[in-house]
């Protein structure tokens, strides 16, 4: 099944004119657009649609007080002002909803249940996957991303996964950002830097 391309406007928002946002717009983002931005993020692949990406989105000043606390120093400031601060995590026992996930194999449970290690690297993998469709989908809705790590994961999953098997991955602010918090794009690789076709 194939679609048409997107025109070169949609190219710009999602990918040639983005950039990571580092100010905010005293603009809230609505619950009703975050429902929209993970029911969009929630529809594209990963593997045997195991779906693990587990996401609270940070929007109180309590929860935003309680993340601060997680954040490196440079980290701070730019977060307490985003209207909402994704926080991008991955269940290792994602297997647990194999059966409503994947029904045409009614053995991934098992798969994954009996290998730690499988689980934690497929959690991982498409929890980043997860992560990316995440943004795409943000700036598809008209919103600015500004992804980052430079956090404390551990205390992160203490504050807000303690008793869960969810791991934290990366963070996210979302909202309408400012322009003095664009900096200059930086360098990219060439096809030749980083691709082969073989």
């Amino acid at each position: 099944m194939s679609g048409t391309p997107l025109n070169q406007t949609a190219f710009d928002q999602l990918f040639f004119a983005a950039h990571t946002l580092n100010a905010w717009q005293d603009k809230p983002v609505s619950d009703e657009l975050l429902h929209r931005l993970y029911d969009a993020l929630r529809m594209a692949p990963t593997s045997m649609n195991c779906s693990p990406a587990r996401v609270v989105f940070v929007k109180s000043p309590a929860a935003k007080a309680k993340l601060n606390d997680a954040l490196m120093e440079g980290n701070r400031a730019k977060t307490l002002a985003a209207p909402v601060t994704a926080i991008i995590g991955f269940d290792t026992r994602f297997f647990e909803q194999m059966s409503k996930l994947f029904p045409p194999n009614p053995q991934a449970r098992a798969m994954f249940e009996g290998n730690a290690a499988l689980a934690d690297i497929t959690a991982f993998r498409n929890g980043t996957l997860q992560g990316a469709y995440l943004i795409i989908a943000a700036r598809a809705l008209g919103l600015d991303c500004g992804p980052m790590s430079g956090f404390d994961n551990a205390a992160v999953d203490r504050l807000f996964f303690g008793g869960t098997s969810v791991r934290s991955n990366f963070l996210c602010n979302l909202g309408y950002g400012d322009s003095k918090g664009i900096f200059p794009r930086s360098p990219r690789l060439d096809f030749d830097e980083a691709c082969s076709i073989v």
